[in-house]
């Protein structure tokens, strides 16, 4: 039956991340420096803990980025700088702005005012983006640990030379 059949041309294997041109590093920088336009823009609503903190997270989140420049970024990398700077952080930063200023400091019925939200929100952002960055570097180093190995199985000396 060949309505049930794939088309010749249809591919079973992933697309890679450098594949989807919204997920190349320049993609993901477009998409931190737009976070950044407004954290920045918002400044003046947001406390000034929160632009700081909501500044260290696309800080970690370009250097995520940056180890581009030494290896392919790993697809779960990807997909964690680009939700973080397109949905998570942005979306953080408008709930906060949308609650009235009058109320930012009124505490909640869970205790929790929606300042020490907002900032509780950041710290869980900034950790997993601090993560994303140290397994990034991890896999560098690993990376230069088997070059290494590599390298001195193929040009030390071998037991097998005659």
């Amino acid at each position: 039956m060949p309505w049930f059949r794939r088309p010749e041309s249809a591919s079973l294997v992933p697309l890679a991340p450098e594949d989807d041109p919204g997920d190349s590093p320049d993609a993901l920088r477009a998409a931190i420096a737009a976070v950044v336009r407004l954290i920045n823009s918002s400044a003046g609503r947001l406390p000034l803990r929160a632009v700081v903190a909501a500044r260290r997270i696309t800080d970690v989140l370009t250097e995520v980025v940056d180890t581009s420049e030494v290896r392919p970024l790993d697809v779960y990398a990807v997909i964690s700088v680009r939700s973080t700077a397109t949905d998570y952080l942005p979306t953080t930063i408008r709930s906060f702005l949308a609650v009235d200023e009058t109320l930012v400091e009124v505490p909640r019925p869970s205790g929790r005012t929606p300042v020490a939200s907002l900032m509780e929100q950041l710290d869980a952002l900034e950790d997993s983006a601090t993560a994303v960055l140290k397994a990034a570097q991890e896999q560098d180093v690993d990376a230069l640990m088997t070059q290494g190995s590599f390298l001195r199985t193929k040009f030390s000396g071998s037991d097998l030379d005659l």
